[in-house]
């Protein structure tokens, strides 16, 4: 990712959006916040190494944008080890709330005068809270039900000069550090920046409640809820209500009737959907995010959605499926076709294969119970930097996405494997007609690309013959022992010139084709001539040289 990933924010409030303006990230502010944050280390005496307690605690003194990090990295146990990951796992849970007297400040501040026709009465009581918002329940006028989803006040300019603060320091440090020994960090900010700016704006949140809503309105066990449009903001979401039960809260699903292993098959199958087919998933779906209630699954904060075009699914597609299949040629295969960018010459093919040998085999060799896919993509994303293959910025979506529905599915899938439900919701939703038109596509694409390259080098070909004709072009040979070198060089120019005969006499023909002149079969007497004059080189051509191959 980089800057030019900000341009469809690019109007906010009427103006040109300016993070610098909008969150005041001048130098004075970061120095200012980068004194605050070695003051709290010091506070932790961080250089004495972190308990994982120690390091949960100083993520919730160090402010929201590092609670975000610490809820991410809980889930990514191929970083962290278990024990930190379960004290992180902590940052999941409720926050401190927000005094009601300065929620309700807030929506007076942002409805003004429609704020008593708008709300009829608001719970004190907030359904949950975090670092970044509560969540309230409400009745609205007319009498609907609603959960109204209140920003904490002044808490995107603290995240913004956060991560501001953290792209100093990526800048930095990124010159130390060698590309196959981890992530660029640079572009890890970035999508962290991303993430901040789509996360904190309420309103991109209604459109995601309604965009997801139209792409599974024929599935009829998933769900989410109806945003009410009219009422939100960047800062408050006024949304249906929804009392459902947590997927992980197993006991309770168990007591009113559900199939735990048919949620999990169902759940993943759908998201399998979103990712390959929809190109749109919710890209955050940790268990606190997907509910059941009344026989459906109901995602709910919308915040982080992830989008795929139709070449990364099918990139991706490609990778699932040769996992699936335990192929590693394959599975290298894809992983260069899906890459951003390459050098076919500077990968060390061998080595890439050989490494992706012993991942699969690795997998394969694990009971299904036991696959930890995290650790999986992991180890396939390390090789492909290592063997400097770059894949795009959306692959780290998906990943993270499905590395944590397995952590949220944990208890409902542990007799089945993600990769095969994902596999086999391939092979079920393969269409033989479409999968003729892809590949009619991708012949087309490819033949469109050596017509280009044809016309390139019909270019190239006409200058050199122009700077030959001119006296310009010059070449030095030196053949040395046998003179056979030179034999072949003659015959192949003996061939270039018949061939540049060939087109003269197609295009010729074609030229005078429209010439008022006697006609024979149709066609003037004089392209007939040479069409067939043409047609009869090409065939003595051809047959020469397999007679020379032979």
């Amino acid at each position: 990712m980089n800057e030019n990933t900000l341009l469809k924010h690019f109007f906010e409030n009427g103006t040109e959006f300016d993070p610098d303006k909008q969150f005041d990230l001048s130098h004075k502010v970061r120095t200012r916040r980068i004194r605050e944050i070695v003051l709290l280390m010091r506070k932790h005496h961080v250089m004495d190494g972190l308990s994982p307690t120690e390091l949960r605690d100083i993520l919730v003194d160090l402010g929201p944008s590092f609670i975000k990090i610490g809820q991410m990295l809980s889930l990514r146990s191929e970083i962290l080890p278990q024990a930190y990951c379960d004290a992180l796992s902590d940052l999941q849970m409720d926050c401190d709330p927000m005094p009601f007297d300065e929620t309700v400040a807030v929506l007076r501040g942002i409805y003004g005068d429609k704020f008593d026709s708008v709300f009829k009465e608001i719970d004190p009581k907030p359904l949950g809270s975090a670092s970044m918002a509560q969540v309230h329940r409400a009745v609205l006028t007319n009498g609907d039900e609603v959960a109204v989803k209140v920003q904490r006040p002044g808490v995107r300019t603290t995240m913004a000069q956060d991560i501001d603060v953290m792209r100093s320091v990526a800048k930095q440090a990124s010159r130390f550090m060698k590309d196959n020994q981890m992530l660029n960090l640079r572009d890890v900010v970035e999508e962290l920046w991303v993430t901040f700016l789509e996360e904190t704006d309420f309103l991109k949140e209604a459109r995601n409640l309604e965009e997801f809503a139209l792409l599974n309105k024929d599935v009829v066990y998933i769900s989410c809820p109806k945003p009410y449009m009219d009422y939100c903001t960047e800062e408050v979401l006024v949304m249906e209500y929804v009392d459902g039960i947590s997927i992980r809260d197993t006991k309770r699903l168990l007591e009113n009737g559900y199939d735990l292993e048919e949620i999990g098959v169902k759940v993943m199958d759908n998201y399998a959907t979103q990712i390959m087919e929809h190109g749109f998933f919710h890209a955050d779906p940790h268990p606190g995010n997907i509910l059941v209630k009344g026989g459906k699954v109901i995602y709910i904060d919308l915040g982080i959605m992830g989008r795929l075009s139709p070449r990364d699914r099918g990139g991706f597609r490609r990778i699932v499926e040769a996992v699936g299949s335990k192929n590693s040629a394959e599975l290298k295969d894809a992983l260069i076709a899906f890459s951003v960018a390459h050098d076919m010459n500077a990968i060390d093919h061998p080595r890439f294969l050989a490494e992706l040998d012993n991942v699969l085999e690795s997998y394969a060799s694990t009971d299904v119970a036991d696959i930890d896919i995290g650790a999986l993509l992991g180890d396939i994303m390390v090789l492909t930097r290592q063997c400097k293959v770059t894949l795009p910025a959306s692959v780290t979506a998906v990943s993270r996405g499905i590395i944590t529905m397995e952590g949220s599915l944990q208890d409902c899938l542990a007799n089945a494997n993600i990769v095969d439900i994902i596999n086999g919701h391939l092979q079920r939703s393969k269409n033989i007609k479409t999968e003729i038109e892809n590949q009619t596509k991708d012949l087309l694409i490819s033949l469109n690309s050596a017509t280009h390259s044809l016309i390139k080098a019909a270019e190239y070909s006409g200058d050199t013959l122009h700077m030959l004709s001119r006296g310009q072009l010059k070449v030095n040979m030196e053949m040395l022992s046998s003179p056979e070198p030179l034999y072949k060089v003659g015959r192949i120019m003996n061939r270039l010139a018949i061939s540049l005969v060939i087109a003269g006499l197609l295009v010729s023909g074609s030229l005078i084709i429209a010439v008022d002149m006697p006609r024979l079969f149709g066609m003037p007497v004089l392209s007939l001539v040479e069409y067939v004059s043409a047609f009869a080189l090409s065939i003595w051509l051809v047959w020469d040289m397999l007679r020379r191959t032979r």
